[in-house]
């Protein structure tokens, strides 16, 4: 099968050590003062299912969601589905949501060299690029990790780096590795319910995140009764529902 493999996290001392540091490290904290809470749906790695699914759910509530692409999987098959083709996530965005990067390959960016996580970054966007899609202003980290160099250096490109710790966006809050929370397993929508009440009685920003979105869902991913669910309590909150792009203008 094609796709990113099943994620095997560094779990060694070396490697444990790096992540609790780097949380410290080139910090670009958030600054708020939101009048109403905002949320933002966002989809990793572009599985069809997520581009058709996803966004008719999105759409039904006059919402629109963000697409982490790691245009190297574009039409493959991998564990969360066939990934959405070119086509496809043009067809998306055309619709109003916004396509954002990930590597090109889906390069876990907290194992591998600077060097090599820029090229796969620029290829990511030379892919983009020809795909026709606007130029991407937000970006994650594939499985979440991310060493030194790559958030020195890719903390200057993009308005918002996603990472994978679960967390609103208060003031303070790094915009270079900034919290999410994942939509996946059994106890994800129940999760993502808890974190939408906490989001709205703080008026904070909740990134929301998952792959797939079928009746039968990886690991990774939701149902699709499950995201409606959650769209529905978030109209109900009071949310604004906005793509990454569009919190980061209103964060200034």
């Amino acid at each position: 099968m094609n796709g990113p493999a099943v994620y095997q996290a560094d779990m060694s001392l070396s490697g444990k050590l790096r992540r609790r540091l780097v949380r410290l490290m080139a910090r670009r904290p958030a600054k708020l003062d939101l009048q109403r809470p905002m949320v933002s749906f966002t989809f990793d790695d572009a599985p069809h299912s997520a581009a058709t699914v996803g966004a008719e759910i999105l759409e039904a509530h006059g919402a629109r969601g963000t697409y982490y692409v790691a245009a190297g999987l574009a039409g493959q098959d991998g564990p969360a589905g066939r990934y959405a083709s070119a086509e496809q996530m043009i067809a998306v965005e055309r619709a109003g949501h916004e396509l954002a990067c990930h590597t090109y390959s889906h390069l876990d960016c907290g194992l591998a060299g600077a060097a090599q996580i820029a090229a796969d970054v620029a290829r990511n966007v030379e892919a983009l690029q020809q795909w026709g899609a606007r130029p991407a202003t937000n970006f994650a980290y594939p499985y979440g990790d991310v060493c030194l160099d790559a958030k020195q250096s890719l903390g200057g490109r993009y308005d918002v780096l996603r990472a994978l710790h679960p967390g609103v966006i208060r003031t303070g809050v790094d915009l270079n590795q900034a919290p999410s929370v994942g939509v996946e397993g059994p106890d994800g929508a129940s999760l993502a319910q808890t974190w939408l009440k906490c989001a709205a009685a703080s008026k904070t920003w909740l990134i929301l995140y998952t792959h797939d979105v079928a009746d039968q869902p990886s690991i990774w991913g939701c149902t699709p009764a499950d995201l409606k669910a959650l769209v529905a309590e978030a109209v109900a909150l009071g949310f604004d529902i906005v793509t990454v792009a569009e919190g980061a203008k209103r964060l200034g």
